[in-house]
Order: structure tokens, then sequence, then C-alpha cells
């Protein structure tokens, strides 16, 4: 395995990006303290990443005045934020699914919405003058097995019938080839409103655009208890903030509260990154900032970057029960050999490119495939939670409807599908962590079988279409 050495990070939890992002003063900005004493605001947020910060962000849009504190148990970009494969998506995605739930008109306007902040972000790096690697060159999905071509068929009957072509185009598998020249691909479509971004570059950039703005920041400050009263309270090791509003933005640590522990499961993500080899992507023919993903249930991400690497990701990865979140999803060798061989197979030329960094993180995964947003009993503790691997752009959009409910303002994001949904709720345990793995697994195996070229086992393929079966959106 090329550059194997390479893959042990120096940092267990820090991704490429963000130790790319930490080394340029521009983005590792001022140190931010951890809490020492006891300190009152108006809104309270509990995460330094995407959700909490682009809350934070539009708390000062919508209120100059308004006092905000964000306590963060790692540094802004520490987790997800940080450590994501860079893709800005909107939901045009899953429009057919969205559609089907929620109906023609909502499902649209959702996804509208999102494709807003898509352009948003972009527009906030430029007026930063934040060099995030922002390229608005949309994204491909793409068959790399025989059995799945065709898989985008109600994508096509979807957006034809809803007047929404010119938002996705069919490629063959010679126009997709001419795009992407991959042994393995076998046509798929384009969504022109993707984009993708250097995701820790962003982070810190965003962070940085906080500070300066004047929101408190407390770094190095987990919550260890915390109360949704009136005033909510966060209580850290150094002290405890006290406020009328408070934003929970924790992502899959919410696993670990009580009343999130039936509504989200957790499971890995895992990215490797090769050295630049920007003559070789030119042989390909990928020379934009286009993103790439497959229909595969295990998905793998893709992208490049500007000085010549592929980042290659697989989803839908988890070790062990993963009852808690530990150190196996920053770092977990044998998620990232399977990505490895899985890069190999989809690109052959770079085999002997050396892989120089791998990790990984925990995602938010929720039984519908897409987020929700609410507020707990107690009417001042608003929540985010559920990208199930998709955040990017949608904690742009979760900012602002978090944003207007610690306020106690109305405005039309508060109407969106996701919001005040009730969750599709988990098996509890003991049930539902072995469940888990062993439907990962079986869907692990299936996807294997597939890219072969094989039927898959019928017990597994049995096993892997379970959670589809029960309502739960995380397979085939």
């Amino acid at each position: 395995m090329a550059g194997a050495d390479a893959l042990v990070p120096p940092d267990h939890g820090r991704s490429w990006w963000l130790r790319e992002a930490l080394a340029l003063p521009g983005f590792a900005g001022d140190p931010a303290p951890a809490l020492e004493g006891d300190t009152s605001a108006d809104v309270v947020i509990v995460g330094g990443g995407y959700t909490g910060m682009w809350t934070a962000w539009f708390l000062r849009q919508l209120d100059p005045g308004v006092d905000v504190v964000i306590v963060e148990q790692d540094i802004c970009g520490g987790g997800p934020s940080g450590r994501n494969g860079g893709f800005v998506n909107s939901f045009w995605q899953g429009l057919p699914h969205l559609a089907a739930r929620y109906g023609d008109e909502a499902a649209v306007r959702l996804c509208e919405e999102g494709e807003a902040s898509v352009r948003a972000i972009g527009a906030f790096c430029q007026e930063q003058g934040l060099d995030a690697w922002y390229r608005a060159d949309g994204e491909l999905t793409v068959a790399t097995a025989p059995a799945h071509v065709g898989e985008w068929a109600d994508q096509v009957i979807t957006f034809d019938r809803l007047g929404l072509s010119d938002h996705l185009q069919v490629l063959s598998a010679e126009e997709m080839r001419a795009r992407i020249d991959s042994p393995v691909i076998r046509g798929g479509v384009y969504l022109p409103d993707g984009a993708t971004v250097h995701p820790a570059r962003l982070a810190r950039g965003l962070r940085n655009a906080l500070m300066t703005a004047g929101v408190r920041i407390y770094e190095e400050t987990p919550v260890t208890r915390f109360g949704a009263g009136t005033p909510a309270r966060a209580e850290t090791p150094g002290g405890t903030v006290t406020a009328g509003a408070a934003v929970l933005a924790v992502n899959a640590w919410a696993q670990h509260w009580k009343a999130f522990r039936r509504v989200i499961t957790v499971r890995g993500s895992y990215i490797v990154l090769t050295a630049p080899a920007p003559e070789k992507l030119e042989a390909m023919g990928w020379t934009d900032g286009v993103s790439l993903a497959d229909y595969r249930a295990a998905v793998h991400y893709v992208r490049t970057t500007p000085d010549g690497r592929i980042a290659f990701g697989i989803g839908g990865m988890q070790p062990d029960l993963a009852r808690t979140i530990d150190h196996r999803y920053a770092y977990d060798e044998g998620s990232l050999r399977v990505a490895i061989d899985d890069l190999h197979r989809m690109f052959p030329t770079f085999a002997d490119v050396p892989v120089e960094a791998g990790w990984g993180g925990p995602i938010d995964v929720s039984g519908l495939h897409e987020p929700f947003f609410g507020t707990l009993p107690s009417g001042n503790v608003h929540y985010g939670l559920g990208y199930t691997g998709n955040g990017v752009g949608p904690a742009h959009l979760a900012g602002r409807i978090l944003s207007h409910r610690a306020l106690g303002r109305f405005d039309d994001v508060l109407t969106l599908p996701l919001v005040d949904q009730e969750p599709k709720r988990f098996p509890p345990e003991p049930i539902r962590s072995p469940g888990v793995l062993v439907a990962n697994h079986a869907i692990h195996r299936r996807d294997v079988a597939i890219d072969a070229g094989e039927d898959p086992n019928p017990f597994t393929d049995f096993v892997a279409k379970l959670p589809r079966r029960l309502g739960y959106n995380l397979g085939p």
C-alpha cells in the first residue's frame, strides 16, 4: 500500500484539512481561552462546528447587540466540520424522497433554500476574503457497477414532472468518462447546484469572523452538565454559562444526551488523501472542481484539490458496537484500507501515487436521512441534528433557522418541513447498536459483491435491505 506509513496521523482527531489550516496564520487565528469562572449571555451555543457558528453569525446579523457565547469541547472545527469531504450540497439530490414525504411544493422550497445556502457560503468566502477553495462546479452521482445503472430513474421522473429538468442532466457512460475517465463509471447524473470547499479553512475562517464580530468563544470547554430551564445553564469544568436561550449544535455527540438518544445513531466516515498528481488528473479529464459520489449504500464520495490531490471517502462504516464516540472514529486502519482499495479500483492510474493522510469522523445519522430542527419542552433550548454526513450546506440553513428561534423571531425558514418534524426513532438499547452493526456489515458485503458484478448472498441481501423495509433510509 503506497504511503502506508504516512497514514498514521501525528494527532488523532486532526484531519489533513485541519492541520493544513492551522498551519496558516490567517486560519489559525488568535487562541480562544477555556472558560474560567461564571458568565452570562443572551444566547449560549453548545458546539463550535458549522451549525453552532452559523447560528452565531446569523444571531449577530439579526441583532448586532445580542451577546452570544459559544462553548466548544475541542477547538472550533475540530469535529465533523473540520474532517468532512468538503461537499457543499443542497437537497436536490433527495427530491423524490422529499416530495413523497412532504409534498411537491414543500420539497421544492426546501431544495431552493438549500441551493441558496450553497451560493451564500461562496458569497461569505468572497466577502470575508476567505480562501476556502470554494468552487461551484456542481456534483456528479455515478453508477460504478452494472446493478447501479438506472438508479437515477426516480430522480429524472420527479424532476421532469415538476418542470425542473434544468436542475438535472443524465450523462451516458461515455459522457461521464469524458468528464472523469474511470474504468468503472457507467453513467449517472449531473446536478449543477453543488460546490466543494476546504472544510477546515471554512470552519476556521468563520470562527475568526465571529471573534471579530464580538462573539465570545471558549474552546477546550466541554459541557459537563446542561440544564434546560429559565435561564438555560451550561456547566463546564472551569465555570458556568447562563443564558436566556440556548442552541445545541453537538452533531454525533448528541447520542450521549438523553433527549436525543433514540433519534440519531452514529456511523463512521473515513477519508484518504493522495499526494499531488495534477498530471494524472489532467489525463483523466478531471480538471474542474466537480465532486463525485456513487450509488452504493456505503457511499463513496470523491473530490480533488487545487494542487492535484484526490480526497476519497467512504461512509456508513461502524467500528464495533459504537456505543460511545472514541478514537476509532478519528482513525480506524481497517476502514482506511478499504477506502484505499476502493480508490485504486475506481482510479487505477493513482495506484502508484502515495496516500499521505487518512482520518475519520462520526456522523449523526437520522432515521430518514435528513436533518431535523426543534425546541425542547422548556421552550428556550433549540437544536439541529441528523445531517447524516451531508451537513456543510444544510448547516448554513440551520444557522438561519436556529438564530430566529433563539431570538423568538419569525421567518419563512421556520415553516420548512424539517422544522419541528417528529424524527423517526431508533430501537432502544440493547437492540439498536448490535442491530445497526449487523446491518452495516451486511450493507458493506452487499456493496462489495455488487462492485464485483456478483449477486449478493440472499441472506446478506435480506439483512442489508431490512432497515429500508422497517422505514429507515439507511441502506440500499
